[in-house]
């Protein structure tokens, strides 16, 4: 498997890698089709392949608009401004494999270890009652039933998620009464 690919899309080229996300001019597929863009160098391995054989595949993940780019004519003595603008139009692409094989996930690649649940309850309890699905009033009452550590775990979900005022008063409170 090559580590880089130099591609041709819509003119211009472009040095991908696999799993690479880029943005390029707006093409005419579809979001979530597949295309084969014109390769033009395999490298990566020692010395770089010219004349490749191999395939990019790549996705299309969206189509965008770029940042905005103000133009503004001024003209001296005369009173005469004029401004315009212009957002170019962009699909945002990513590299599934070059040379075939299509990439693994993460999570197809680790095997998942099979927990005992005693451990899962352990863990349950370690990171406390999930907050962030919770509305302030639902958190206001069961605070008062959790123990200490279920609240500082609560306080701390909540100051590194949403930070709501009244969900950390609420929560503080409760710490306080504790």
């Amino acid at each position: 498997m090559s580590s880089y690919a130099i591609i041709s899309l819509g003119g211009k080229q472009y040095r991908v890698k696999e799993g690479e996300r880029l943005l390029v001019d707006r093409l005419r597929e579809d979001e979530g089709a597949t295309l084969q863009p014109r390769v033009l160098l395999i490298g990566g391995n020692g010395t770089p392949d010219l004349a490749p054989s191999t395939t990019v595949t790549a996705r299309v993940v969206a189509h965008e608009l770029g940042e905005k780019i103000r133009i503004g004519k001024y003209r001296r003595r005369t009173g005469y401004r004029k401004h315009t603008g212009h957002r170019s139009k962009l699909t945002r692409i990513e590299i599934e494999s070059i040379g075939g094989a299509k990439r693994a996930t993460k999570a197809a690649a680790k095997p998942k270890t099979e927990e005992k649940p005693a451990l899962k309850a352990e863990k349950a309890v370690a990171a406390g009652p999930d907050v962030e699905a919770m509305t302030i009033p639902q958190i206001t009452e069961a605070a008062a039933d959790w123990n200490r550590e279920e609240i500082e775990a609560a306080l701390e979900q909540e100051r590194s998620g949403k930070a709501r005022k009244g969900a950390l008063a609420a929560l503080e409170a409760a710490l306080e009464e504790k």
